[in-house]
């Protein structure tokens, strides 16, 4: 971690908080840490506000988990040694920091006691500071919850001096409906565990999207309809179908319906209920059929954003929901306004004023068309768009709403003006989108035109089309943090389905929105290209120009040209050429010289058609950095250059993109990739997941396959589907050898918190390496299928079926057996589960059941028992829980459930919980809700921590969380 220090920068308002945390320990010759800390007293007054009380139970917390030492919180100080919460207001308050500013600064008073003082320029920034605090004490962060490095060490405090701001004012995530593995299967309990854990991560925004009708189906995250049936507000007058993905529902996403009782080796064990969904969704799927259904999934849906979203606003964290423009209206709610004078802006008004009768909300936000992405979009329907967007900023300001408004969407404006939507909406309305091309291109450059309004870049944390396999992004993280900060954005998110599986992913977007100092830097010692292909046409003849050579190999899909020449002023000029499209807006681009707009909507066949040369020169580009910086921003398709040339006074630089050295003009310029090296970032990862035993060799394995992971998975009719691969599984291996690298440092691993992380992450590997291995199983059988349907004689082909196509189609039946495996270990939220559901209910179809029907049918017998999945679990048992609430709010129970996969049922399964470090443990049984799904509720008072223990049929005796009993489960109350 970094120092990013505060300079120049003077907050001065009225009750700004200051808080400090003083940290006292002796040192002197002879006194133990554990002598020392036992003395110590953390203090926090009584008028401190929550956040900041929050903060000192956090720190008891995890100084606790850390050291084994549980410090008193008192509301005074003494004359011991103190770790002391100090709330001050108005003149007496630290006017350098910025509200989310803190400081944390290491003291030695008068007589050799250690203080360590937490400043924050708001009670949000003194709990930033704690939670900074204890990143100190080596407590890494995620979305699915903390890691607690293994080893309890000595009570001590180490010296530090930094002071941090944000570089964004907006920092969060978007979670995504729509698919089994993200939010349309959380509780309200999943929502509350992970908005919790964003303040831990520096983080302060939440936002969601909603699916209208028929795409492919109504999200309830939002409701439409007019003024008249807002009802009370949660309770609506009437509704209209709508769903979240559950087991029952067949959607066009590629998903089939499937009860999960049928879900095969061990998968079953996972699910209470045939038809599994959010809480939201129980007794209602697959979706709402009568206004009763309706309304009621309506009112389901606004409890829990009331719940979620007020404990979101405790937290100072921003949420926003919105749906997509111009506005689907439902079919039953058109039915319903037929006839009546009800515009646009009604519907808006109704739709406001519901919300704010339902739950808290800071910002609603419009998004523009997903068609925007991939087609040249026609200025009516933009105008179409606008009239919509202006509708709903107009209803805001007529019923007064309490909260701001926004655009998103898949591109931040039309291909043409990607700033367009800057020069028609109020300067009240934030601007933002996500990357396109899911997250495969850089921030849209279009942010860096709009000025005077919040701007809010949202890279992928991952992408759906590969979701079912493990992806590391660490590095792109970097590169878009830097580049939404280089445009000028005020806002960082990242939108996302999954939560564990993608932790160095999110942690790599948290860190980035605080500090982007000291990254290791990839050189920029000579010239290179950013990204990109390259092809060539041949021979191909090359209209307008005598140098068809040059013209005839080109760079495509590039972000930028970076050249080393002296500063001073350049002439620009880039050669052009269509290779392959046969018609106009196919391929449109734009080309930034440093930093600044030469050229937009540039579309070559349209001026000059196809394999025709173009030349574009700029004169007095002005270098000041030592770097000529040539951008190309998509507008449709894919930027294309054939060659280029930067001339000075004492430079000049000729480069044939794509070829060789052609007269004057030099080879294509080696390409670097699109990221921002990670490997310190992975060094201290592996360091608190694995332990040091291994950190070093484990870090340079995720950072060698970090944004260069193997990709088994695609969008096969829906996210993360497999297709069958016609390659050798010896060729395919090839790929994964990195996945035998990390599997050898097993031997190695100490203690039980690694050793459960550790195998978190191989299994992550072997899942992957397991589902490329089944394609090539498939593939093999396709072949064999394909060559086993020439044979004309039936007999002759049913015996072929039998001695061919069936040992193919058991190989691939071990394979899935071999991948599955690997799964279930994997999982330990519900977007691993999400991935059990998505490999029963979009591969299996056609990989299993398809094949396995149509070689009965060719062999005229049915499948042999080794034909056939396995029912049952063939690993070590384990129990899994999903949602891991590490605070609760005052009076609220604590909902646990659990997961026990074995192949019996458990004998015994409980709950051991006890105050914070504090007496004996307390038993609760767990009962039985179905399967072998358990739940227990505790109603307690105070911190508390716990683990479970399960019996199994087979005798054996296992725990969750690993450490336990020694280092347990933890959950903190928050003041009042």
């Amino acid at each position: 971690m970094n120092t990013n220090k505060v300079s120049g920068r003077v907050s001065r308002f009225a009750g700004v908080v200051l808080s400090c945390v003083v940290l006292v320990l002796l040192f002197a010759t002879g006194v133990s840490s554990a002598a020392a800390s036992s003395r110590t007293t953390i203090v926090c007054p009584k008028d401190a506000p929550p956040l900041v009380k929050l903060g000192a139970r956090e720190i008891r917390r995890y100084v606790y988990l850390r050291t084994g030492e549980l410090l008193p919180i008192e509301d005074t100080s003494g004359t011991s040694n103190s770790i002391a919460l100090e709330w001050r207001a108005g003149e007496n308050a630290d006017a350098q920091l910025a509200q989310d500013s803190y400081r944390i600064e290491t003291e030695t008073r008068e007589g050799g006691a250690r203080t360590v003082r937490i400043s924050g320029g708001s009670e949000m920034g003194t709990l930033y500071g704690a939670y900074r605090f204890c990143e100190h004490l080596g407590i890494r962060f995620y979305l699915h919850g903390d890691t607690i490095p293994d080893g309890q060490v000595p009570f001590e405090l180490r010296d530090i001096h930094e002071t941090r701001s944000p570089l964004f004012a907006l920092r969060g995530i978007q979670p995504f409906h729509d698919f089994p593995e993200g939010p349309d299967w959380w509780s309200v309990d999943d929502y509350k565990a992970i908005i919790a854990q964003l303040p831990k991560l520096g983080m302060n925004f939440f936002g969601l999207h909603t699916y209208p009708e028929a795409r492919p189906n109504a999200e309830p995250t939002t409701w439409i309809g007019q003024p008249d049936d807002i009802g009370d507000g949660r309770r609506v007058a009437f509704g209209y179908p709508a769903s979240y993905y559950n087991t029952a529902l067949d959607v066009n996403w590629g998903f089939a319906q499937k009860n999960t009782s049928q879900y095969r080796c061990g998968g079953a064990l996972l699910f209470d209920r045939d038809d599994y969904g959010s809480e939201i969704m129980r007794g209602l799927t697959p979706r709402s059929e009568t206004q009763e259904e309706h309304i009621e999934i309506f009112a389901r849906t606004a409890e829990l954003f009331d719940d979620a979203f007020s404990l979101a606003r405790q937290l100072g964290v921003k949420t926003c929901i919105g749906t997509e423009t111009p506005l689907v209206v439902p079919k039953l709610v058109q039915e319903r306004i037929a006839g009546k004078s009800i515009s646009t802006e009604d519907l808006y008004a109704g739709m406001f004023e519901r919300i704010a009768k339902s739950h808290p909300l800071d910002y609603y936000w419009l998004w523009t068309p997903e068609n925007w992405t991939w087609e040249g979009v026609k200025a009516a329907d933009v105008e179409k768009t606008v009239q919509d967007i202006q509708a709903a900023y107009a209803a805001l300001k007529r019923v007064n709403a309490s909260f701001g408004l926004a655009t998103c969407g898949w591109v931040l404006g039309p291909q043409y003006d990607r700033a367009y939507l800057d020069k028609v909406l109020s300067k009240d309305v934030a601007m933002s989108c996500i990357n396109r091309a899911v997250g495969h291109e850089p921030v849209e450059p279009g942010f860096a035109d709009v000025k005077g309004r919040p701007t809010w870049a949202i890279p992928w944390l991952e992408d759906d089309p590969a979701m079912t396999s493990l992806q590391l992004w660490a590095g792109r993280m970097r590169l878009d943090a830097r580049d939404a900060l280089r445009y000028g954005c005020t806002g960082l998110m990242g939108i996302h389905w999954r939560t564990h599986t993608i932790a160095p992913n999110v942690a790599a977007l948290a860190q980035a929105a605080w500090d982007q100092n000291n990254w290791p830097q990839q050189s920029i010692g000579e010239s290179h290209a950013v990204g990109g292909e390259t092809v060539s046409s041949g021979e191909v003849e090359i209209a307008d120009t005598e140098d068809d050579a040059l013209y005839r190999c080109v760079r495509y899909n590039m972000q930028a040209y970076r050249l080393v020449v002296p500063n001073g002023d350049y002439r620009v000029t880039l050669h052009l050429c269509e290779p392959h499209y046969n018609e106009a807006g196919k391929r449109v681009f734009g080309v930034r010289l440093e930093g600044n707009k030469v050229v937009s909507g540039l579309d070559v066949f349209a001026l000059v058609g196809k394999n025709r040369a173009m030349v574009r020169s700029f004169d007095g580009v002005k270098v000041s950095d030592g770097v000529m910086d040539i951008d190309f921003v998509k507008e449709v398709e894919l930027p294309c250059l054939a060659a280029f040339e930067v001339v000075g006074a004492n430079c000049a630089v000729r480069v044939n993109c794509g070829g060789g050295a052609y007269k004057d003009f030099a080879a294509d310029l080696p390409k670097i990739p699109m990221e921002v090296p990670a490997t310190d970032f992975y060094g201290d990862w592996a360091r608190s997941e694995f332990g040091a035993s291994v950190a070093e060799e484990a870090a340079r394995i995720f950072a060698a396959v970090d944004c260069r992971l193997p990709r088994p998975s695609d969008w096969i009719g829906g996210p993360g589907g497999y297709q069958p691969d016609a390659r050798a599984w010896d060729v395919v291996k090839k790929d994964y050898a990195f996945v035998g690298d990390f599997a050898a440092l097993f031997p190695r691993v100490e203690s039980a918190g690694n050793s459960a992380r550790y195998d978190y992450w191989l299994a992550q590997m072997e899942f992957l390496q397991a589902t490329a291995r089944m394609r090539c199983m498939w593939g093999e059988l396709v072949r064999v299928l394909d060559d086993v349907k020439k044979t004309e004689d039936a007999s002759a082909k049913a015996q072929a079926a039998k001695e061919r196509a069936l040992p193919a189609y058991v190989a691939l039946v071990r394979s899935v057996e071999e991948a599955y495996g690997c799964l279930l270990r994997t999982v330990d939220t519900t977007g691993e589960m999400g991935t059990v559901a998505n490999l029963e209910q979009h591969t299996f179809p056609a990989m299993i059941d398809a094949p396995g029907q149509e070689l009965s049918t060719l062999m005229g017998a049915p499948l042999p028992d080794e034909a056939r999945l396995r029912t049952d679990h063939a690993g070590k048992a384990r129990i899994v829980v999903p949602t891991k609430r590490g605070s609760l709010e005052e009076g609220e129970p604590l909902r646990i459930w659990a997961a026990v996969i074995d192949p019996g049922p458990a004998s015994r399964a409980r709950v051991f919980w006890r105050e914070l470090g504090n007496g004996r443990f307390k038993e609760t049984p767990l009962t039985n809700r179905a399967r072998s799904v358990y739940e227990a509720t505790l109603d307690t008072k105070g911190d508390i921590e716990y683990y479970i223990q399960v019996e199994t049929g087979g005798g054996e005796t296992i725990r969750w969380p690993a450490t336990a009993p020694t280092v347990n489960q933890t959950v903190v109350r928050m003041p009042s």
